[in-house]
């Protein structure tokens, strides 16, 4: 990783000039992903071959005895992606963020079993991915993260969408949402053992009910992933329960074990079930495989996994699957 050290600034994130003028270091790193995707015969993909490029910049300060650090990270700059966090650490009073992509409060336990590469469902026909937890979400949210008693508390907040907001402006409906995320490990004097539970409320906004209220979306979950040796393996369930009428609650189950072969060898296999709780018709369930490889040598890496997946996003007959074989470098 290359790095630009001692770049004097005026101010952190040139907003800081009225609070404080003291130097900030700041670090770049990027990195290169060439990928070939091989998709369902039923879908015309086109060119297989595919590059992302990420770039980022960290940079902190001292300000008024606090370490107020900031991130950006470009992932395809070309393409305009982007996210952002201005963060701010008070010590034993924990840190409190501005979150504009990088990942707050419930979202960060959204799928935790473990893999070698990519998620299962990663890539499978490009619908909206459900069974994901994160009511709050990762952008224009207010994050505050602490440990009390060997727990990690990370929570999230934000009012009206969660669209990402230029300067003194917003966008979107309403639909205010918090979330909370608690996690820890050794529970139970088991060494090896790393876990998580997490609930989230968003309002429904919008969203007119036969009722005439706007009741709340839940999202919940709870993981445990186990490591003995060179074996981890983990079990996840969550809920999403739709606060509007005429929407589909969502019920996970997911599972799945990772072995590495040696310190540059890796490989992993899961499941996934995602029942549709429909409320005027049968419900359905989505149930996905994936099986992943890694292999790691010093700042290069190649991956392949392969997904696949029934009845789709709750679509009866809607079957797809996926494989990818990934060439990254960090620089």
């Amino acid at each position: 990783m290359d790095k630009l050290k001692k770049v004097g600034l005026s101010a952190l994130a040139g907003s800081l000039a009225a609070v404080s003028a003291n130097a900030a270091e700041m670090s770049v790193s990027g990195a290169t992903l060439l990928t070939y995707t091989s998709e369902d015969t039923t879908e015309v993909t086109g060119n297989p071959f595919g590059m992302k490029t990420n770039i980022g910049f960290t940079a902190s300060g001292d300000v008024n005895g606090y370490t107020v650090s900031y991130m950006q990270t470009s992932i395809d700059q070309f393409a305009g992606m982007s996210s952002a966090r201005l963060s701010v650490d008070m010590g034993d009073m924990g840190v409190v963020a501005f979150d504009q992509g990088s990942g707050s409060g419930l979202a960060t336990i959204d799928d935790k079993t473990p893999t070698a590469a990519e998620e299962i469902w990663d890539g499978l026909d490009g619908l909206t991915v459900g069974g994901l937890v994160g009511a709050a979400g990762n952008s224009g949210v207010f994050n505050y993260v602490n440990t009390f008693a060997g727990l990690t508390v990370n929570a999230a907040g934000r009012t009206g969408s969660g669209t990402k907001n230029a300067d003194g402006a917003s966008s979107g409906a309403g639909q205010s949402a918090m979330d909370v995320a608690i996690t820890g490990s050794d529970m139970f004097g088991l060494d090896g053992l790393a876990w998580g539970i997490g609930y989230g409320e968003a309002e429904a906004g919008q969203q007119a009910n036969a009722a005439g209220t706007n009741d709340s979306d839940t999202h919940a979950t709870i993981f445990a992933n186990y490591s003995a040796g060179p074996v981890t393996f983990g079990y996840q369930h969550s809920q999403i329960q739709a606060g509007s009428n005429g929407t589909a609650g969502e019920i996970t189950d997911a599972w799945g074990i990772a072995f590495n072969v040696n310190d540059d060898i890796s490989v992993s296999y899961g499941e996934r079930d995602v029942e549709y709780d429909n409320p005027s018709a049968a419900n359905v369930t989505e149930q996905g495989e994936g099986i992943a490889i890694a292999y790691t040598m010093g700042s290069m890496k190649i991956a392949g996994n392969r997904n696949e997946v029934t009845d789709n996003n709750g679509t009866t007959a809607s079957n797809d699957q996926m494989t990818e074989i990934a060439l990254s470098f960090a620089f």
